[in-house]
């Protein structure tokens, strides 16, 4: 009979406390708690958590699979790979993100040049279709390690002085406020989960349909003027997003509802 495991009790009834453990000892892992340190023993793991080993090691299992930990028979399990993160709280480039007085990031640039604007990118530029666009394309590299596949879309006043510009060392946010004088002052974003076609995956250094972050950007100077729509491919093994959102009313909800005649 399907459902069932062994002493009758239900699949569900194991699977939940999987998926909470799980989780809790991936944030753990995330936040850098065990280090270098092997994790707690899997009976030191059930009984802080008050569960049966059997759970503990489906859980450790889910996250070798991510490649977070590995075992090493005899000594124990240790983080192998821990995601860096990237704020949401305001608008910033990915090497100001990160520690760049040690260098962390650097560019692969693969194109760079004079491309007509496709229609959806004249749209979100406010630009007629057609219109001479500058097309940036970079694997971002973290630590030497690809992190994303960028590809953006600026207009041509604005993107041709950064063809002269050193793409590889600097992020593109920085050279429009430093070198350009161009203040930045917001960004509409969306994200969602993708997987990574063959060209990408050979590109971020992952098999063929890996699971990728997408994130679509529009960057708009501090006069409301759009100046850079990017395309941003994340690897989800080495990335992830925070950020802190506040509660605020929704006007549709709030508005006076008009008076009945």
């Amino acid at each position: 009979m399907t459902g069932i495991i062994a002493g009758g009790r239900s699949a569900g009834s194991r699977v939940a406390p999987v998926r909470r453990i799980r989780d809790v000892l991936r944030t753990r892992i995330l936040a850098g708690v065990y280090g270098t340190q092997p994790l707690p023993s899997e009976a030191q793991l059930a009984a802080d958590f008050q569960a049966s080993r059997n759970v503990v090691r489906d859980v450790l299992g889910l996250l070798r699979m991510e490649g977070l930990v590995d075992r090493i028979p005899g000594v124990g399990t240790f983080v192998v790979s821990r995601k860096d993160v990237q704020g949401l709280d305001r608008l910033r480039g990915l090497a100001e993100s990160f520690d760049t007085g040690c260098d962390r990031v650097s560019n692969e640039v693969l194109l760079a040049e004079p491309v007509p604007a496709p229609p959806t990118v004249a749209e979100r530029l406010l630009l007629d279709p057609g219109t001479e666009v500058i097309a940036l394309e970079r694997v971002r590299l973290l630590d030497g390690q690809p992190l994303s596949l960028d590809a953006s879309y600026l207009p041509a006043d604005v993107g041709r002085p950064l063809l002269e510009m050193d793409l590889a060392r600097h992020d593109v946010f920085g050279l429009l406020e430093g070198e350009l004088g161009l203040p930045l002052g917001a960004a509409a974003l969306s994200i969602e989960a993708i997987a990574a076609d063959r060209t990408v995956a050979g590109l971020l250094r992952v098999p063929e349909g890996f699971p990728l972050l997408f994130i679509e950007r529009l960057t708009y100077t501090d006069s409301g003027r759009p100046i850079d729509l990017e395309f941003v491919r994340f690897r989800g093994d080495r990335m992830s997003l925070a950020g802190w959102l506040h509660r605020t009313p929704d006007p549709l909800l709030t508005e006076p509802s008009p008076e009945r005649g």
